[in-house]
């Protein structure tokens, strides 16, 4: 590690900084993706603004190419990693505060969800999470932010009151209602890498009840249809308070598991819950009354991100009514192809409540008018299945295209072509203008990042 100054270059290089060939490079190349295949010229692990500021800057007089990276969980790796570029690594930056009288909370960016709802959980309070906890706060909010508890709480980025964030320029920018306001509205929803570094967060947060009630039960891979077809109508449908999300595994090795809970009692979550688990012949089922902070435990198993073995490409979409026969059919040869035994499938998360009582435009996030998220992934060991895999989630998205609308930027799909529609829907217009205010010359761009107007 060591600090440098290029000849070029007015502005020297502060935080934890590692070139290539320096000791520590090859851990810092890691990311979600094992088979990584960038080579950046250098990391720099800001631990504050003013890092992040400098790296901005020493890019811009050395015409290198940039990415910001909290959590390392890019979905695609070209983009948290570029070759012969800087990567700004914000992950060593993981400061929280909790202020209980105004009901806020302020988070530098390198925070992981579950280190974030771990802690409020500790002090009696719950904020949104998704279904990992080593996913980087940063990248998840500026995306949306979704998961078990939304239809309570609203997405993540609905919970975003101000925001600080580092400039093409190297400006420390402050957003909020009464400043920067088109900046605020971006950044709920608009996707990470397209406007600036972020460094701090500020989010309401609300009291979390003393017990909840988590569930997880599992059916056999051939009852998948059966299943799917219920929960689909039951699900949008039941009690706001009861978040599900719906995972179907590869034929070969694979299940059916609904996990979820209901923020509430276990007696009214068995009621709740009746119309789903009568169907077929679970093989378990596990409806369990916990302390709010055993629940998240129950819910955020450990997924250590550089440990990992696959590679995966995903699709996404929202489900506006539920999966026809045809449509069940085309996720049923997917889930046949996939590779038995790796972390292939389909996943489904219940939709509406507090996501759906706002507006489309109110944020940048436009896909509010839906039943259902789902995603789906095939993985791979071997680098040489990588286009047979990648193919075939490629085409499944197009035998699903007339039942789904849009996708979610914080699973990135680079085979979706003119993309800006697809991810931010009628939004897209105006967030073309919010990048033309704060990024005119197009600094932070990515293969799929919003252009300016």
């Amino acid at each position: 590690m060591r600090s440098w100054v290029c000849v070029k270059s007015r502005t020297k290089l502060t935080g934890r900084v590692i070139f290539k060939g320096d000791p520590g490079y090859a851990e810092a190349r890691k990311n979600w993706d094992p088979h990584t295949d960038r080579f950046p010229k250098v990391f720099v692990f800001a631990q504050c603004a003013k890092d992040v500021s400098n790296a901005i800057k020493w890019a811009r007089e050395n015409k290198v190419p940039l990415r910001p990276r909290s959590g390392r969980h890019a979905l695609e790796n070209n983009l948290s990693q570029v070759n012969g570029g800087i990567v700004i690594d914000v992950s060593d930056m993981k400061r929280i505060a909790l202020n209980k009288k105004s009901g806020t909370v302020v988070v530098e960016t390198g925070n992981s969800v579950g280190r974030i709802v771990k802690s409020l959980a500790r002090q009696g309070y719950i904020a949104p999470f998704g279904d990992s906890p080593s996913v980087g706060i940063g990248g998840i909010t500026l995306g949306g932010g979704i998961g078990p508890v939304q239809r309570t709480t609203g997405l993540m980025s609905d919970n975003l009151l101000e925001l600080e964030m580092v400039d093409a320029k190297g400006r420390v920018i402050h957003a909020g209602k009464k400043r920067n306001a088109d900046l605020l509205w971006a950044s709920k929803g608009g996707g990470g890498g397209n406007f600036g570094v972020y460094t701090k967060y500020k989010f309401k947060v609300m009291r979390a009840p003393a017990t909840v009630t988590v569930f997880r039960i599992v059916w056999p891979w051939s009852q998948f249809e059966k299943v799917l077809k219920v929960w689909q109508r039951w699900a949008p449908s039941v009690n706001s308070k009861l978040g599900s999300e719906l995972s179907i595994g590869p034929k070969v090795g694979g299940n059916v598991t609904m996990l979820g809970l209901y923020l509430g009692s276990k007696d009214e979550a068995l009621r709740l819950l009746a119309p789903i688990i009568k169907v077929g012949t679970p093989t378990q089922k596990t409806v369990r009354l916990l302390s709010y902070t055993k629940a998240l435990n129950f819910l955020l198993a450990p997924d250590p991100v550089l440990t990992q073995r696959f590679s995966n490409q995903f699709s996404s979409g929202f489900g506006r009514r539920p999966f026809n026969n045809k449509a069940i059919k085309a996720m049923r040869e997917f889930l046949e192809k996939a590779e038995g035994n790796t972390t292939a499938g389909f996943f489904f998360l219940n939709w509406g409540g507090a996501v759906s009582r706002i507006s489309p435009t109110s944020t940048a996030f436009y896909w509010r008018d839906a039943k259902f998220y789902v995603e789906w992934n095939s993985s791979w060991i071997k680098p040489s299945h990588a286009a047979r895999n990648i193919s075939l989630v490629r085409q499944t998205r197009r035998k699903l295209q007339p039942y789904i609308v849009g996708s979610y930027i914080n699973v990135p799909d680079q085979g979706i072509k003119n993309s800006g529609p697809v991810y931010y829907g009628k939004n897209y217009a105006r967030l073309r203008k919010v990048k033309a205010k704060y990024d005119p010359n197009n600094v932070f761009r990515n293969p799929q990042s919003i252009p300016p107007a």
